[in-house]
């Protein structure tokens, strides 16, 4: 049997390679954000694909209802497919992994920046050179977040790398310093 993860893979990917095949990637990609966004910003929507109790030809009318007008057929035809196996409580993970899939074959490289406020054009551009130079690659998806908690200075990730010069950090590292030192300890 086949975990969840390993089935949401190979739709997604089965889907990018046919958008890819019929040159319509860039439109797929769309229909896929587009389902990923209506799947977060509506609970009727999730609780419809996970629900046992609708059957498969209504769960495959109300996604047509939805989106009509506003997917391509590719998109639409696939949604159809997954309904119709029984899939369909994936397809939000499947719309989230072919932005992965997207990135991956165009060669974006996501990173992820969290400063204490928000960054501005040159802290930017400075964030923007940094991950070039160490990854190599100029095609980079900046996504910033703020959270004051970090006092000042910024965390840079990308996968499962992670710079962390943030103030919070030197002040934990001076804690832990402070902590090995018996003669302050005793203050």
């Amino acid at each position: 049997i086949m975990n969840g993860s390993s089935v949401v893979r190979r739709y997604a990917r089965s889907l990018v390679q046919l958008a890819i095949e019929k040159d319509v990637l860039e439109a797929v990609r769309d229909d896929m954000k587009l389902i990923a966004e209506s799947c977060t910003d509506s609970r009727e929507l999730q609780v419809l694909l996970k629900s046992p109790i609708v059957k498969s030809d209504r769960k495959a009318a109300i996604l047509n209802n939805v989106f009509a007008g506003k997917i391509g057929q590719m998109s639409h035809t696939f949604m159809d497919i997954l309904v119709r196996k029984g899939r369909e409580h994936h397809l939000y993970s499947v719309a989230k992994t072919v932005e992965t899939l997207y990135k991956e074959h165009k060669n974006i490289l996501t990173v992820y920046v969290k400063s204490a406020t928000p960054l501005d054009d040159a802290a930017r551009k400075n964030v923007l050179d940094m991950a070039a130079e160490m990854h190599g690659s100029d095609n980079i998806d900046l996504k910033e977040a703020v959270d004051p908690s970090l006092i000042g200075g910024i965390i840079i990730r990308h996968g499962d790398e992670q710079w962390d010069g943030s103030v919070l950090r030197k002040l934990h590292d001076l804690k832990r310093e402070f902590s090995k030192n018996p003669y302050i300890a005793e203050i």
